[in-house]
């Protein structure tokens, strides 16, 4: 009698089987490689930091993408690469390699000066992505979001001064200065990534988290970037 109960709920309720997906990933490009080229500002500066022209961030990254197998419509995406970083200055000194407790930002416009200066820095990185693409099964033309972090190690900060001239402008004699120094910058940084787009090309915006700078050895400093991301294989 007790066997022919159970048989009879084993039979009104059968065990429940996980849905399986029923997309064909088998010709999908994962989006491996990104580039990335933006704009690279720094916000909320001080006034007495004089910026100008076109601050740019240049990135390249390898991913591993690991779409979810009950849903291929998300995936996430582990990897590894180098972020570039070069802002322009007016008629400012950066003492990248001073003995000074802070890092300086003076003022030359009334003196003598370089025409061109630029701060860059380099990044070894490894970013984290969640993605979510509306048609995973046709990947190279479906619209796609994702949001990530991205933690990066500190390899080089230089400045790159070209041309110094009087302070009407006039040449006084032409050469390039390079200083390298990473005392006054955080060897690591953390930041936030956001992406939209449509096929192998979207729109990245980026933020750091943590500051640019020591603390008590530079500004307080966020950088941002924004620009356009190529992706494929």
């Amino acid at each position: 009698m007790l066997l022919f109960v159970v048989s009879i709920f084993a039979q009104e309720n059968p065990p429940v089987k996980k849905k399986k997906s029923n997309f064909d990933l088998s010709g999908r490009a994962n989006d491996h490689f990104m580039i990335q080229l933006g704009s690279y500002g720094w916000p909320g500066i001080p006034d007495s930091i004089k910026t100008k022209g076109f601050s740019k961030s240049i990135n390249a990254y390898f991913l591993f993408d690991f779409p979810f197998k009950t849903n291929p419509r998300f995936s996430v995406a582990v990897g590894a690469g180098f972020g570039g970083d070069m802002i322009y200055f007016d008629k400012t000194y950066v003492g990248i390699k001073d003995n000074s407790s802070t890092i300086p930002f003076t003022n030359q416009s009334d003196t003598s000066h370089f025409k061109k200066n630029k701060l860059s820095m380099t990044w070894i990185e490894a970013p984290v992505e969640l993605r979510y693409t509306f048609d995973p099964e046709h990947n190279g033309k479906s619209l796609k979001l994702a949001l990530g972090v991205k933690v990066g190690a500190l390899l080089n900060a230089h400045t790159r001064n070209k041309d110094f001239v009087n302070k009407s402008g006039g040449m006084i004699y032409q050469y390039t200065q390079k200083e390298s120094s990473k005392k006054f910058f955080n060897g690591n940084r953390v930041s936030i990534t956001a992406r939209a787009g449509m096929g192998h090309f979207s729109l990245f915006y980026t933020y750091q988290v943590s500051s640019l700078f020591k603390e008590n050895r530079g500004p307080d400093v966020n950088p941002f970037s924004f620009g356009l991301n190529i992706s494929g294989l």
